[in-house]
């Protein structure tokens, strides 16, 4: 099992500190992950967030690949109809060069309307947008001359240089609803999951019913993990991050009117006392893998027997979380769950 780490380079109200430390410190811990013998740092995209949630993942993407020789870098996911497809797969295959053949390019729709506002963008195109550009993009970076007078994107005999460093470069379509898996089974991309239970079984059979092999294709599923030598210290820890995520994406949820974040939009949202304590079970609608080493390993197994993955996304630098804790879950969490997992 490929097992990484997903960074958001969030600098909350509640621990603020300078925008540059933030940005050192979260590359910091990419370099360190890498140390630690994760598989894959993972990188996340939103836009207008108070806490800074990272907005612009190639340039981050980028700088994993400079400091960086082995770990692979990939996006958990770019919002692709907020972008201009050519520019994508010109920075994806730049990135891809940068880092020496390490990059994974994973896409979604996209669900907050004023991220859509904000960039002029109509979010009732988002689907339209996204069915457009992917498969340009999958053309450019296999190398090809591409001519296109669609919707959305016109021009004439455009090819991409330089080329990727891989001969194929590997692209995710994130999904939340059962539209989003089939598209990514139609376009014969892996799966970029956020843990639903189902989403590999419909998954599977879309890409059957596409005459697709399951074994070409990965499935990731994300999950929030955060290891300390005991419940309670982990907890203590990390229980304000935890509240201040699932309070946010409980908002994005009742922004967005999707049908798929339904029930999220609706949980209440425990006070972060309650989390700190260790009395909350879930975050954000799924298992919080928060705990000792033996607790998160057995609430993983657990997890990855409803979900199976062939690629886990650990959320473990939470949002104003000191960046000493972080490292010291990271240590902790490589040395007594990690190679339990990959056994």
């Amino acid at each position: 099992m490929d097992i990484g780490i997903l960074f958001s380079f969030r600098n909350p109200a509640f621990n603020r500190v300078p925008w540059t430390t933030t940005y050192a410190d979260e590359l910091d811990l990419t370099v360190a992950a890498e140390e630690l013998g994760y598989d894959h740092v993972w990188l996340s995209e939103h836009h207008f967030v108070d806490d800074g949630y990272s907005p612009s993942l190639l340039p981050i993407a980028a700088a994993v690949a400079a400091l960086t020789r082995s770990i692979r870098i990939g996006t958990y996911v770019m919002l692709l109809p907020l972008h201009n497809p050519v520019r994508v797969a010109e920075d994806a295959a730049t990135v891809d060069v940068i880092s020496g053949g390490r990059f994974d390019l994973g896409v979604g729709l996209g669900y907050r309307p004023g991220e859509f506002t904000g960039m002029g963008v109509p979010s009732a195109e988002r689907g339209a947008r996204f069915q457009e550009a992917l498969p340009l993009i999958q053309r450019l970076l296999a190398g090809e001359t591409v001519s296109l007078d669609g919707r959305f994107n016109q021009f004439q005999d455009v090819r991409i240089t330089p080329p990727p460093a891989q001969r194929a470069l590997p692209i995710w379509v994130g999904a939340r609803g059962d539209r989003a898996l089939e598209r990514a089974a139609q376009l014969g991309c892996h799966l970029a999951s956020i843990g639903a239970p189902g989403h590999r079984e419909r998954y599977l059979a879309a890409l059957a019913a596409c005459g697709r092999r399951a074994e070409d294709h990965h499935i990731g599923q994300l999950a929030v993990v955060y290891v300390a030598e005991t419940a309670a210290q982990a907890w203590r820890e990390c229980g304000r991050a935890i509240h201040h995520v699932m309070h946010e994406y409980q908002a994005w949820a009742a922004e967005s009117g999707d049908e798929s974040g339904d029930a999220l939009a609706t949980m209440a949202v425990p006070a972060p006392e309650e989390f700190m304590a260790g009395r909350v079970a879930e975050v954000m609608g799924r298992p919080a893998m928060i705990g000792d080493p033996e607790q998160v390993y057995q609430g993983l197994r657990a997890f990855l027997e409803v979900t199976p993955a062939t690629h886990l996304v650990l959320m473990m630098a939470l949002p104003g979380v000191d960046p000493e804790r972080t490292r010291n879950s990271m240590e902790l969490f490589a040395r007594e769950v990690m190679p339990r997992l990959k056994k």
